[in-house]
């Protein structure tokens, strides 16, 4: 097994994708189906964002636990892994965010 936390989590991640879901939370998500996990990731993103409102910087750190649990779960409903994650970012390394932006399709351009 991987060294990595995220890694690892990763992993027992995919193994819940067919477990049972009442035995499991993580399989109970991939059971209710995409709607509910992409639902579950804005909630922790929410979260997130009042923790890292709430003037204690450390109120940050278990929110932003459950927001990558949750986005873990919502790419491997979607057979998608970190290794995905990290060739996107691996690809716009050294690219000016404002240049990565412009050249995305219109549908993912910022208003």
């Amino acid at each position: 097994m991987a060294d990595d936390i995220l890694e690892r989590l990763e992993a027992t991640i995919r193994t819940r994708k067919d477990s049972p879901a009442v035995r499991s939370y993580t399989a109970s998500l991939f059971f209710q189906g995409r709607h509910k996990i992409a639902q579950k990731v804005g909630e922790e993103a929410v979260e997130t964002v009042i923790a890292a409102c709430s003037g204690d910087d450390q109120d940050i750190v278990p929110e932003a636990a459950d927001l990558i649990f949750h986005l873990l779960i919502l790419l491997a409903d979607a057979n998608l892994s970190l290794d995905d994650v990290r060739r996107e970012l691996a690809r716009r390394e050294g690219q000016s965010g404002h240049d990565e932006k412009a050249g995305r399709p219109l549908s993912f351009r910022p208003e």
